[in-house]
């Protein structure tokens, strides 16, 4: 197929929201596959090309993306948006043009409607690397790592997230209803313009959410806690958000992942990075026995393997 002709229906990934249950666990047995014997699929997107689209800074994104074409025998292209056309031109017309050119493209953005207009007008398959409302690419990764600890199947694992409600909670509320993984939110601050409302009543109406400000409790019985850095990343050292900064550490630091928390709680220990030791967790806890964080993190490479398998 010319890839001048759009198709009928072209498979995106914008969050997990839009994937059938039987997709998603599709996808993380075959992240699981990619994982055990990478050399199966070594040859697997020969001669493809995927085009990374960043608007946001990145480590892992762009160093797993950028690796796994390399093993899967394609090639990625860094294309850094302020470098770019997309400052200039039209962000629709950008997209027909580098739909010409490549097999894929990945777009790491800041608005969640910067990539969904990719998606109206691109004759490839869009991946969303990351924006203001969803990081799926982050949450096969998860549940990737839990199923891993778990001896395959991630189905009853009991997941407590403890951080401000943001884009990574998005993607994880629809991922967990997937594969029925009970998730407890512990989020003193959240913006209700940025919660998916309807993926959190999809798993509110199973039964598998619950919420609560009480971080000690919430670890009763959990198999694993989760956080994430408390300012987005490219605000964090900026001055212009340094009121808002101080405001957030001063709300969010009794909630804190360090061993005073922990006590008492066989909970393994997942972020998604990148960390800000010392505030939202302790280096001694990241760096600890039960920190599984470096392999979540090495599983963004695996699970988007299996994802760009899957586009192709």
């Amino acid at each position: 197929m010319s890839e001048r002709t759009k198709p009928e229906r072209i498979k995106h990934l914008l969050d997990w929201k839009f994937w059938s249950r039987q997709d998603i666990r599709a996808l993380l047995d075959l992240a699981l596959r990619i994982k055990q014997d990478r050399r199966e699929f070594e040859d697997r997107l020969h001669a493809r090309t995927l085009v990374m689209l960043f608007q946001k800074t990145s480590t892992r994104t762009r160093v797993s993306f950028e690796a796994g074409m390399t093993a899967l025998g394609g090639h990625a292209i860094h294309l850094d948006w302020r470098a770019s056309n997309f400052t200039l031109g039209d962000i629709r017309s950008e997209a027909r043009y580098l739909s010409r050119n490549c097999a894929f493209i990945m777009a790491r953005v800041r608005d969640h409607a910067d990539v969904r207009s990719m998606t109206e007008v691109a004759t490839v398959p869009v991946i969303n690397g990351c924006c203001n409302l969803y990081h799926p690419c982050q949450a096969l990764a998860d549940v990737l790592t839990i199923a891993e600890d778990r001896g395959g199947d991630p189905s009853g694992a009991r997941l407590v997230y403890i951080g401000v409600y943001n884009n990574v909670v998005n993607s994880l509320v629809s991922i967990c209803e997937a594969f029925d993984i009970h998730l407890t939110l512990v989020c003193p601050l959240r913006d209700d313009s940025v919660i998916d409302q309807q993926s959190r009543r999809r798993l509110l109406d199973k039964g598998l959410l619950k919420e609560s400000l009480d971080a000690k409790e919430s670890l009763n019985g959990a198999h694993y806690v989760y956080t994430d850095t408390w300012l987005d990343m490219e605000f964090f050292n900026d001055p212009a958000y340094a009121d808002e900064k101080e405001r957030r550490i001063s709300l969010m630091l009794p909630y804190q992942i360090n061993s005073d928390l922990l006590a008492g709680s066989q909970a393994k220990v997942m972020h998604d990075m990148p960390m800000h030791l010392g505030y939202e967790i302790t280096e001694e806890v990241a760096n600890g026995e039960r920190s599984i964080i470096y392999e979540q993190s090495e599983n963004r490479l695996h699970a988007q393997n299996a994802i760009l398998i899957d586009l192709s």
